[in-house]
């Protein structure tokens, strides 16, 4: 019986949700215990992971550049958002907020977010890749 397709929706689905998990506990993690700017930049990078993870999660089949390339105009738009009041007052209002929107504007995590969704997409490439050559080698 061949391996399932990598590429097919359902397992990984549930491989990306589980890995989505992961990176928000670690992210948590980092958020809590992370100080100065190696944990602004680990906190930011894995904001950046996990919204790579949760588009390839809403579109599962496309080619990996898409989910991407979306990871990467929301992480700028929650950005530039932060150079308005609207980040704060979210905040104000649901303190969790935070984690979400941010707390102000850093062009340094434009950066960060671009090398992070990136990665995420290499490794997804990868790691789909050498699963297609384990199924062929079965076959």
């Amino acid at each position: 019986m061949p391996a399932p397709d990598p590429r097919s929706s359902t397992p990984r689905r549930l491989i990306v949700g589980t890995v989505a998990v992961l990176t928000v506990a670690v992210g948590l993690i980092v958020h809590e215990l992370g100080s100065g700017i190696p944990g602004d930049i680990a906190g930011d990078a894995l904001y950046g992971v996990l919204i790579y993870l949760l588009f390839v999660f809403l579109i599962p089949r496309s080619a990996r550049s898409l989910p991407a390339a979306l990871a990467i105009i929301f992480c700028t738009g929650i950005e530039f958002l932060q150079l308005t009041d609207i980040p704060a007052r979210a905040a104000a209002a649901f303190p969790p907020a935070v984690l979400v929107l941010g707390a102000g504007f850093d062009q340094r995590d434009l950066l960060v977010y671009a090398f992070a969704i990136i990665s995420a997409m290499i490794v997804d490439v990868a790691i789909s890749r050498a699963m297609r050559r384990r199924s062929a080698d079965r076959s």
